[in-house]
């Protein structure tokens, strides 16, 4: 029984899915197709969308989303309004940086601060039972590019689920949910996590585990230099600034992709010790902390699981 491999474009980013036989390419097709359907819905790096729609409607009314959509954004700004540093009005900011796009630049401070005052989860309104979403500022802008690419990839594994396939890998620019089982004897898997000083492909260590999600963000995945600084696109909302501190990336295995982005996105904020203690009082979620300097911390879930290289 073998591995069937392909690899596709798309959410600005390399797509590498994988399946064991029986499953058959129609599987992987498939799930292209359902990667398209969603980027279309989901992008704010066009000027319409689903999610461009409510944008545009800032200050000045609620608008009506999908039931689909409407469950993302929900679970997007109730984590946003924990206030922990995952933010899904981070919006204004992201498209003053510009990072990992054209143009990409370093704004004024009045630039910043202006935008500052957009970036306000506790102005969003939703109605559970109308399913509107209602951005109270003009000018404030929801981007889901935080959180989308972990929620296509749980969608993908329904589909995949539904069609019977036993074994495979969704590989969404880095970020991977696994399928069934490994074909392995043990039925593990074995995952590489990234040196984050090293090129791509070339691990600091082995993760061994079930189907999981494992979901990392890294300050050396989009990055801008100017006069010799470099930003990364990790932004701080309090700041409007990359986070500043001494992580290079922040690994979370969790069983949904998406709280695997939502989860390394707030231990990257909250840092090695204050994000530690939260992530260890979460049930179900284990993360991977690597320092600028190589140091490396695990959670207590992840002791056995984890082979540094």
């Amino acid at each position: 029984m073998g591995m069937i491999n392909k690899k596709y474009y798309a959410l600005g980013t390399l797509i590498n899915l994988s399946v064991a036989e029986p499953a058959t390419v129609d599987d992987l097709d498939g799930a292209y197709d359902l990667i398209k359907h969603y980027e279309d819905k989901l992008t704010v790096n066009r000027p319409e969308s689903e999610i461009m729609a409510v944008n545009h409607n800032a200050g000045i009314k609620p608008v009506a989303v999908p039931k689909d959509d409407y469950d993302l954004i929900k679970t997007a700004v109730e984590v946003s309004q924990r206030d922990l540093g995952f933010n899904v009005a981070i919006g204004p900011l992201v498209k003053l940086w510009k990072i990992g796009f054209k143009g990409a630049n370093k704004p004024t401070d009045s630039q910043i601060q202006q935008r500052l005052e957009q970036i306000d989860a506790n102005s969003i309104e939703l109605e559970d039972d109308k399913r509107t979403v209602f951005l109270k500022k003009s000018g404030m802008e929801i981007d889901l590019g935080g959180i989308a690419k972990g929620w296509i990839a749980d969608r993908i594994k329904e589909f995949w689920e539904k069609t019977g396939v036993e074994s495979g890998i969704i590989d969404l620019g880095g970020n991977i949910l696994l399928v069934g089982r490994s074909l392995r004897p043990d039925s593990l898997w074995r995952i590489g996590i990234q040196n984050p000083i090293k090129s791509r492909n070339v691990p600091i260590g082995i993760l061994k585990t079930p189907e999981k999600s494992i979901g990392t963000s890294g300050i050396y995945e989009r990055k801008l230099v100017v006069d010799g600084h470099e930003y990364h696109h990790m932004f701080d909302s309090k700041t409007g600034y990359p986070i500043a501190n001494n992580l290079a990336s922040v690994t979370i295995v969790s069983d949904r992709s998406v709280d695997g982005e939502i989860w390394s996105t707030i231990g990257f904020y909250q840092g090695i010790d204050q994000g530690m203690k939260l992530i260890e009082r979460e049930p179900g979620i284990e993360a991977i902390f690597i320092t600028r300097d190589l140091e490396i911390s695990v959670t207590s879930g992840l002791k056995d699981a984890f082979n540094k290289k």
